[in-house]
């Protein structure tokens, strides 16, 4: 039998629950601090900023749209001149980070959680979760949606609407459902 916690499993990529105590008080905190800065005065976008601040595992420079929504918020990390249009979603049970001067349209979701196909694993409630790596000038289109194990490279753009299950690489456009290489960026 395991002596780990169910939140040293979810940050370790294994199966865990994440109806466990110390993760409900995790998420409820979060959406706390989600709560607050989505009715946060918008003439006060300074304070704002220091919840985002206070909420991210790190934060090296944000600007959030609001609304804006997460599960733990310590396991983001945000490099510098990071942009989030309205609507942001990022289900943050593992690892999700972001490079520098990355831009998100409005209705990007970013999820590093997923469900076991096993029927019987899955209506106990068990999940995982893995990391998302995006790198630095990458730009995510409206609506795109990012899924576990993802590793978007330098420069590249998500097509408004992709859904990206697999690996972007560098100076590339993907798009479509599942997003696939379209295009190589010469720069």
């Amino acid at each position: 039998m395991s002596d780990l916690t169910e939140k040293q499993k979810m940050l370790q990529g294994l199966e865990y629950f994440p109806s466990d105590k110390t993760l409900q008080k995790d998420r409820a905190n979060a959406k706390r601090l989600c709560q607050q800065f989505n009715q946060f005065d918008i003439d006060n976008r300074k304070g704002s900023r220091k919840i985002i601040k206070a909420l991210f595992g790190h934060c090296a420079g944000a600007w959030i749209e609001p609304n804006f929504y997460c599960d733990y918020g310590y396991n983001i990390s945000a490099g510098k001149n990071f942009y989030a249009n309205h609507g942001l979603v990022i289900l943050d049970a593992a690892p999700v980070t972001f490079g520098d001067d990355v831009m998100l349209a409005p209705g990007v979701m970013i999820s590093t959680s997923t469900h076991p196909l096993n029927a019987v694993k899955r209506n106990k409630g068990i999940e995982t979760a893995k990391p998302i790596n995006i790198g630095n000038s990458v730009w995510i289109g409206m609506g795109a949606k990012i899924l576990e194990s993802v590793n978007i490279g330098d420069n590249a753009v998500i097509a408004a609407g992709s859904v990206v299950n697999k690996d972007v690489p560098t100076n590339t456009v993907v798009a479509g459902v599942p997003a696939k290489v379209i295009k190589t960026i010469l720069n």
